[in-house]
């Protein structure tokens, strides 16, 4: 392991875009800014909240939290999803039975959601008096206009670290006991392609965005807040909220250089800049509020990406920041990836993954190993890579 003489770590791990506004914390101070909101007596004697989440979220946490607002009904969609043998059967052929690739989805909460009980729960609300709570995956395509609409959102690094203590689900499934990598396979090519098709058109409607990374300490935001924040984001340079993991060949370099838990057997992944799996850290005035980095992607797609960015890549970021750290570890894994022909028809994604690699550190004796046939001519290779 490499000693850098008591340096101290002067790597930012909670990188933040500081912005003026409001942020209410804990369920008492959000509870009443949306009782304030949600005065049926101003509204002709029936009022409708829509809650709705991403994947991943708690929701015996949530539902505590709203029902402290005392609705007068609180209709969950967990009610109203198909039977989850239904789905697993609906969705088999894009999961398929390999352990680790699928087929990105098509499907929409159209597909989930029985239509015959989404049909009757409409009808009830329609029917309904007082202060009515819709709340769920898919409330907002339930209740197309809402009094007020709540967004829960949720960050896939940190669904992914609950998907590993086995305490979510996905979408209209029971799948708690599945292992890390399963449930990692169906949010990637089924249950967050779902997710952020909704929340991209649920964008502008948005009245608060409510932050449920830390359990029961709930943080929420404006629209204006939310927004301004992105605006101002993408106009400076930024970071995403890294996060680090450990891997079969990991090493103990960025334990220092990074100032991480040394009791950790290694780190092999620090994921410094994936959108789709990063945090975005906002100061709100001093309160810190923690989003998907992808928002800012989904929201100001052409800003952050540039136009022929965006018209190649839509929304999104083709672009991914790692450190890997095999120092005091193994030889990195074999880096293999699909052509673009293979990756379309077989996975259903539009672009294929190809590296680039700066090394920052070394040890003595330290080896690249570059993967040639056996017969591979040296003077071919080099004439091709030119």
């Amino acid at each position: 392991m490499i000693k850098y003489q008591g340096r101290k770590s002067n790597y930012d791990k909670y990188p933040a875009t500081a912005v003026e506004g409001t942020c209410w914390q804990g369920w008492p101070e959000i509870v009443a800014r949306l009782q304030e909101e949600s005065n049926p007596s101003r509204r002709d004697g029936r009022y409708i909240l829509v809650v709705e989440c991403y994947q991943g979220v708690y929701h015996e946490e949530l539902i505590r939290g709203l029902q402290q607002l005392k609705p007068g009904r609180l209709i969950s969609t967990d009610s109203l999803f198909r039977p989850a043998t239904e789905i697993e059967a609906m969705t088999d052929a894009m999961l398929t039975d390999d352990p680790l690739f699928g087929y990105r989805t098509v499907l929409s909460y159209a597909n989930l959601l029985d239509p015959e009980k989404v049909r009757n729960c409409r009808q009830e609300i329609a029917a309904g008096k007082g202060f009515i709570i819709v709340y769920g995956h898919g409330a907002a395509t339930v209740v197309e206009e809402p009094g007020l609409l709540v967004y829960a959102d949720m960050a896939r690094w940190e669904i992914q670290q609950r998907a590993r203590r086995h305490e979510i689900a996905g979408l209209g499934v029971n799948n708690q006991s599945e292992s890390a990598s399963r449930h990692y396979k169906r949010g990637y090519f089924l249950d967050w392609i779902i997710c952020d098709n909704l929340k991209k058109k649920l964008i502008p409607q948005v009245d608060y965005w409510l932050d449920i990374h830390i359990p029961d300490s709930p943080r929420m935001i404006t629209r204006d807040t939310w927004q301004q924040a992105l605006a101002a984001t993408v106009r400076t340079p930024f970071r995403v909220v890294p996060f680090f993991d450990p891997a079969p060949w990991g090493g103990q370099w960025m334990k220092e250089v990074c100032g991480l838990d040394p009791s950790v057997a290694n780190y092999g992944w620090c994921f410094d800049c994936v959108p789709e799996e990063n945090s975005l850290y906002l100061d709100v005035s001093g309160c810190r509020f923690e989003m998907p980095a992808n928002n800012l992607v989904f929201y100001k797609t052409r800003e952050l990406l540039g136009e022929p960015v965006e018209a190649r890549f839509g929304q999104d970021f083709p672009i991914r920041f790692d450190f890997l750290d095999t120092i005091g570890g193994g030889n990195l894994s074999l880096q293999v990836h699909p052509t673009m022909q293979y990756i379309r028809d077989t996975f259903g994604i539009s672009y294929t993954q190809d590296e680039s690699y700066y090394l920052l550190d070394a040890t003595p004796g330290a080896t690249v190993y570059l993967g040639l046939k056996e017969d591979a001519q040296p003077q071919a290779f080099l004439e091709a890579l030119r």
